[in-house]
């Protein structure tokens, strides 16, 4: 297996993940992909959360909607970190995923990041891993201070309009 397992709920939320897959892709994680319904398929859930760090999975990504229990059942179930992904929904916009995963009871924690955020999700794997691993602290690093001046771009940007503006 790979360092960082990515679970979804069902295919629908392959769409949500999209930004978190090319993170980590772009930081050169190896991960695995796979649909594990805590509903449809709660024998695969309990086989693979039982066997995920026997198998070098180092952390778990979690993504799912609506009653959310996915990345809550993984965690009851594992020693490894899960970082839950509320996947919105189309009654409650999310936020009954959100609070489905955010609201799990003391002794079974879930990292849980914003609504769709894979992208965080995944920036947040990479942080953890990178305390063990010297080359992938660089590239976070690196990517930290291509983060900042970008922003530095922006306000430049911005005053530039701005004093454009005032003329």
């Amino acid at each position: 297996m790979k360092k960082v397992a990515v679970l979804m709920g069902s295919e629908s939320d392959l769409n949500c993940l999209q930004e978190g897959l090319k993170l980590l892709s772009d930081f050169k994680v190896a991960f695995h992909l796979e649909v594990v319904s805590a509903h449809r398929t709660p024998e695969r859930l309990f086989e693979f959360s039982k066997t995920a760090s026997a198998q070098g999975c180092q952390l778990i990504l979690a993504a799912a909607g609506g009653s959310a229990h996915l990345p809550g059942m993984v965690a009851a179930l594992t020693e490894l970190p899960v970082i839950g992904i509320p996947v919105e929904s189309k009654k409650l916009k999310g936020l009954d995923s959100l609070l489905s995963i955010v609201q799990m009871p003391k002794g079974v924690p879930v990292a849980t990041v914003a609504i769709e955020n894979s992208f965080n999700a995944a920036l947040l794997a990479v942080q953890i891993l990178a305390l063990q691993d010297k080359k992938l602290h660089r590239k976070l690093r690196s990517f930290r201070k291509r983060q900042t001046a970008s922003v530095k771009k922006m306000n430049q940007a911005v005053r530039a309009f701005s004093r454009a503006k005032k003329k």
